[in-house]
This record gives structure tokens, C-alpha cells and sequence, in this order.
């Protein structure tokens, strides 16, 4: 080939490369055009990588025809579609029938419907939060939202901190520079609202009970929680202020907030009650909240034995247990009992936990283990739990057909016997075989 031919070519090759790049992108401008209008997608195996990296943001609901659950998701996620479509930076909704494309739910290893995962520009990430409409949209407002948000008027930070509602913790760094917080800010965005007060009154520092700056404010609106943080702002200091107020000072125990445990290494004081709605426990309760503001590098928390009765008894406790109890759990299969001082009395109680405390830290403990199965696994997937159910679930039922079956074993023995039976008697058995319940895959518990 002479060097005219070489060059012919060459224009030939970069002309019908450009025609399919761009005809690919008009393609999926035109298959995916509908998101933009606030519609939700129906994604399969042939188009699913493509969205992933047509689209910024996009929660995908991976879920199963037969499934409860999802049927109850579905219409939640069309009436949140058109408002997340017209957020400044839109996110698109998609749905994947896993039961059908399995690659797909192998690949992402969806192993409980419905299970929702947002892909930021293509890196996918499993999504825990509400599912109604309302509060799914501002809770997946968060991952859209800048890293540190300038706030420069008392009502900007009213309306920033209404904006962030309950979901996430809620930091507002009061006469500090964005520079100061803007890089924890980014690694700790999927986790927590940050901003920056620039201009604020005496009424603020008043509202958000601080009294120099510069002072970083944390909330746990969901918990009324709210401590101060005055430095310094330089080394690990601040952010290990940052890490230990991702959770609240004092959280409930539950299958939510285990989840929130996978990603913290302080042990967990645990202190399990009776009830934890009732009065004695709410006092409790606030002494527990004083005790880990000055006990920050540990986790408090409390489940009630009426409100969580399994997992109390993963740590000895039965109906006959003396409660209320505190131990130091490890978050896995060790918990630690401070020697007398196992129990708490009704009367001075405060007393009594920093007696605990102080019995900790001397290293006057018991080591013991819990009862039952690993929790480890248990806070490392509780989705992995509900297939537990199911797997447990579906063999109940293979063991219910098969003793069906037998069962219509032996009660034909006797008719194969006859040796002229009536064609009433033929009509009634094909009849009794037609009416005979036949297990779906649809009748599958969620």
C-alpha cells in the first residue's frame, strides 16, 4: 500500500469509528431519553452497562416479579423519579427483574428483593435508606450534594440543616475555613452533611450552643443529639471528632443500626433493658448519653429484651435475668462483663456506670463468649439473614410436598388393589389431582 492509500485509509478508519461512536451515543440518547422525563427504566442484560455509564447517578431496584416488597417499592420509586430527574445534578431510576436476569443479580450479588444499589458514575453502591418517596428523595439528595456547603445567612443554616433532615449526621463548621474540612468532608460524604457558617448572629451561637469560635457543631437530628467540637483542627484531632459523631452518642440496637457498627472499631458498651420504652429505661438512658460524651472512644448502646429478645440472648439473658445488664462487646463473638458490677440498681444509677466504666479501663472483666451463631456475619450482611429465612422457608416447604406426597402414596394402595374400580371412582381421582394446589415460585415469601 503506497503512502496516498496509507492515508485514505487512515481517514476511511477514523470516519466510520467516529460514525459508530456517534450513533452509539444517539442510541442511548434515545433509549434512555425517557429517564430525563422522569420515567422509570426497565433495564436488561444487553442494556445495563450501557446506563451504568450513560447515566452520573442511577439507583437501580433490582427486584423479583413474585416479591411482595418490591410490589409495594414500585410505585414509591415512580413518584421520587420525576423529582430526582430535575435535581441540579439529576439522578435516573432503574429496575432490573433479577429473578429473571441472573447474571446481572450473580454479578451485583443480590441475594434478598427488593435490593436498591446507586451507581455514582458507574461505582455502585448499596442503598439503605427509606423507601418512601418523600424521604427517598432526600436522602439520595445527599450524594448529589456538594462536599462542603457555604453557608452565609442564620436562615441558610436553618434551611440547610430542614434541607438535611434525619438520615445523616450534620456538621456546621462555625467561623472555620471550607479548607480546614473539605477533605474529610469528601471521604466522609456517603456518611454525613458537611458546611461552613460564614456569616452568623449571636442568636446562632445561642441556637447552636457554642460560645467561641471556631467550633464544629455536630447533630444527630434523629436522635435530638448535638456536642461541640473546639479543636484543634490540625493531625488526627479533628478527624477522629469526625468518626466518633457518625453515630450518635447513645443509638438503639436494631437491625438498622447494626449496620451502622460495620464500620466503626470502637468496642460497643451494651447495656440491655427490660424495655427500653419505658420510663426507668428513658433515665437510664440519659445517663447512659452523659457517660459516653466523656467516653467518646466508645460506642453506647441499648437494646431493650422485650423490643429484641434474640439478640439478648445471644449475651445470657433470659426471662429470669436481672436487668438492667452491661457488658463490653467486641462486635463479635466476645463480650466482656465487669466483675461486680454486672447488674444496675434502680437507685443512683449514674454512680453505677461509671463504676463499670472505671472496672473497664482497671481491666477488672470476665471474657465470655456469646451464645448462638457468629454476629459478625450478622452485622456484615443482614440481607444475607433474610436468605437464611427464605433457604429455611423453601426447604420447609420441599419437606411439606414430600410428605404430601407420601401421604397420597400410601392412600393409593389400597385402590390399586381393586381390581374393577367405578368410573365415579376414576372421574373423582382425576378430579381430586386436577384441585390439587400446585406450588409457584410466585407464592415465595419476601
Amino acid at each position: 500500500m503506497n503512502h496516498r492509500n496509507q492515508i485514505l485509509f487512515l481517514v476511511f478508519t477514523i470516519f466510520v469509528t467516529s460514525s459508530l461512536s456517534f450513533s452509539s451515543s444517539t442510541s442511548d440518547d434515545n433509549q434512555f431519553s425517557s429517564a430525563a422525563d422522569g420515567k422509570v427504566l426497565e433495564l436488561v442484560d444487553s442494556n445495563f452497562d450501557s446506563a451504568i455509564a450513560y447515566f452520573d447517578f442511577l439507583l437501580v431496584d433490582f427486584y423479583a416479579p413474585w416479591c411482595g416488597h418490591c410490589k409495594r417499592l414500585s410505585p414509591e420509586l415512580d413518584a421520587a423519579a420525576p423529582v430526582l430527574a430535575k435535581l441540579e445534578k439529576p439522578i435516573a431510576i432503574a429496575k432490573v427483574n433479577a429473578d429473571k436476569y441472573t447474571r446481572l443479580a450473580t454479578k451485583y450479588e443480590i441475594d434478598g428483593f427488593p435490593t436498591m444499589m446507586i451507581f455514582m458514575h458507574g461505582v455502585p453502591v448499596e442503598y439503605n435508606g427509606p423507601r418512601k418517596a418523600e424521604l427517598l428523595v432526600r436522602f439520595l439528595k445527599k450524594f448529589v450534594a456538594p462536599d462542603v456547603t457555604l453557608l452565609e445567612s442564620d436562615s441558610a443554616i436553618s434551611n440547610f440543616i430542614e434541607v438535611a433532615g434525619t438520615n445523616f449526621p450534620i456538621f456546621v463548621g462555625f467561623g472555620l475555613n471550607e479548607s480546614v474540612v473539605s477533605e474529610l468532608a469528601i471521604k466522609y460524604k456517603r456518611r454525613a452533611w458537611f458546611s461552613v457558617a460564614k456569616d452568623f448572629s449571636e442568636d446562632a451561637m445561642i441556637t447552636y450552643d457554642f460560645d467561641k469560635v471556631p467550633a464544629l457543631v455536630s447533630m444527630h437530628q434523629n436522635y435530638n443529639e448535638r456536642s461541640v467540637f473546639y479543636g484543634p483542627f490540625e493531625g488526627d484531632f479533628l478527624e477522629d471528632y469526625i468518626k466518633q459523631s457518625l453515630l450518635p452518642l447513645t443509638m438503639p440496637i436494631n437491625y438498622e443500626t447494626l449496620k451502622l457498627l460495620k464500620d466503626d472499631e470502637r468496642k460497643v458498651v451494651l447495656t440491655i433493658l427490660e424495655d427500653e420504652s419505658n420510663e426507668r429505661s428513658v433515665q437510664l438512658i440519659k445517663l447512659l448519653r452523659a457517660a459516653a460524651s466523656a467516653n467518646r472512644d466508645l460506642i453506647f448502646g441499648y437494646v431493650g429484651y422485650k423490643q429484641w429478645e434474640d439478640f439478648a440472648d445471644t449475651f445470657g439473658v433470659n426471662k429470669k435475668t436481672k436487668l438492667p445488664k452491661m457488658i463490653v462487646w467486641d462486635r463479635d463473638e466476645e463480650y466482656l462483663t465487669v466483675v461486680g458490677s454486672e447488674n444496675l440498681e434502680e437507685e443512683d444509677q449514674g454512680t453505677q456506670i461509671t463504676r463499670f466504666l472505671e472496672g473497664y479501663r482497671e481491666g477488672r472483666t470476665e471474657k465470655k463468649s456469646i451464645s448462638g451463631p457468629s454476629i459478625m456475619g450478622f452485622l456484615n450482611s443482614l440481607v444475607g439473614i433474610k436468605s437464611v429465612y427464605l433457604l429455611v422457608f423453601i426447604v420447609a416447604v420441599i419437606m411439606l410436598i414430600q410428605t404430601i406426597n407420601k401421604q397420597d402414596d400410601q392412600d393409593e394402595v389400597p385402590q390399586r388393589t381393586q381390581a374393577h374400580p367405578t368410573g365415579d371412582q376414576g372421574s373423582s381421582s382425576a378430579s381430586e389431582s386436577e384441585n390439587k394446589p400446585v406450588y409457584r415460585p410466585e407464592d415465595k415469601e419476601d
